[in-house]
């Protein structure tokens, strides 16, 4: 008769005595594949929670854009930006000075503050009032530079040439400079005397003899 096989012989194991490795494999598949399933679940969930969470942060970080109370901001709810620059600063004798203009830009997620938005022209003739005029040449989209010998504003890529009240003096521009409007104001208030000098500094579409706003 035979005997039956003993426990020990029942449980084979490995060639070196020990345990059988896979039990231990088995646990390490379903540890990685869990790990796995946990990300791939959370990031679209995380993606899509920011995504709708977006508004209402970015509303959050307009409002703290805005200063605190008693403060006086950059930009006002019109769209006037206080420029780095006094009344002063810009000269009398009517010489155009360039000035760049600073905003906020938001671009998809991204805020970006105090950023170039553009560039302008100031000039004041005497204790007159202050004009601004939006470098972009209302022909093709251009720089519009300014020649001290000739005392104009000028266009070098097409050659478009302006008085330095904006008025065009050629027939290359279909329109005078864009003009902007401008604020005289003391520590955010209106105030003609004032020093802080406020524009609401806009872009307008080019090849046109209109003035349209974009």
């Amino acid at each position: 008769m035979t005997s039956s096989p003993s426990s020990s012989e029942a449980s084979p194991t490995a060639a070196d005595g020990h345990a059988p490795l896979a039990p231990r494999r088995s646990v390490l598949v379903h540890f990685v594949t869990a790990v796995l399933s946990f990300v791939i679940v959370t990031i679209p969930a995380t993606l899509g929670g920011l995504f709708f969470l977006d508004p209402i942060l970015r509303k959050r970080k307009d409002a703290e854009a805005g200063g605190k109370p008693g403060e006086v901001s950059r930009k006002d709810e019109k769209g006037f930006i206080r420029l780095n620059l006094t009344r002063d600063a810009v000269p009398a004798d009517g010489t155009p000075v360039a000035v760049t203009v600073l905003d906020d830009i938001i671009d998809a997620w991204n805020r970006f503050k105090n950023v170039p938005a553009g560039s302008i022209w100031l000039r004041k003739v005497g204790d007159g009032p202050i004009l601004a005029f939006n470098s972009i040449c209302p022909h093709l989209g251009c720089s519009v530079d300014f020649r001290p010998a000739e005392q104009d504003f000028f266009c070098p890529c097409h050659t478009s040439a302006f008085a330095l009240d904006g008025k065009k003096t050629n027939e290359i521009p279909p329109r005078d400079m864009d003009s902007l409007e401008v604020s005289m104001r003391t520590n955010g208030a209106d105030d003609p005397a004032g020093q802080e000098i406020w524009v609401r500094y806009q872009k307008f579409r080019g090849a046109t003899a209109e003035k349209i706003a974009v």
